[in-house]
């Protein structure tokens, strides 16, 4: 099963929210926004910005924001960052690194596998992510009228 890490899942959190978001957002707000520690959203915000996805600004009103347009920023990248390359298997493409090399008979099909959920990551762009992203709206008190039951 492929499964990302909890940074990864941040990391896609922040992108998305950076996305929906003009100007820029501190580490605390977005993580405020999500019930994510701060502290760990902090490191995930810092590797991004190493990893020239964010740009971030100290002061009063510094912050994160995504280092170009999210149509060009996929999740892929993303993901990479956090976790290094994405991988179904842990095989190996050297004969001399693995004992089953020469009679494994899923490994190519694991390998195309692979390369399918990378090329849908690739092509999914943090916008289009955020595009599934519905804002939170303001809650108002909730009326319910009961019907008339019929007999």
């Amino acid at each position: 099963m492929l499964r990302l890490s909890k940074k990864a899942d941040y990391a896609l959190i922040a992108m998305a929210h950076l996305a929906l978001k003009p100007g820029s957002a501190s580490a605390r707000e977005i993580a405020e926004n999500y019930e994510i520690p701060t502290e760990l959203m902090a490191k995930v915000l810092q590797r991004l910005a190493r990893r020239n996805l964010l740009t971030s600004q100290q002061g009063a009103r510094g912050g994160y924001t995504l280092a170009r347009a999210a149509t060009g920023i996929s999740v892929a990248d993303v993901i990479q960052a956090i976790d290094g390359p994405v991988a179904v298997t842990a095989c190996s493409s050297h004969a001399d690194r693995c004992g089953q090399f020469a009679k494994c008979n899923v490994r190519d099909p694991l390998w195309r596998i692979s390369d399918i959920i990378v090329s849908a990551l690739s092509r999914t762009s943090v916008s289009e992510l955020a595009g599934y992203v519905q804002p939170a709206a303001p809650t108002a008190p909730v009326r319910i009228v009961a019907a008339p039951v019929r007999a």
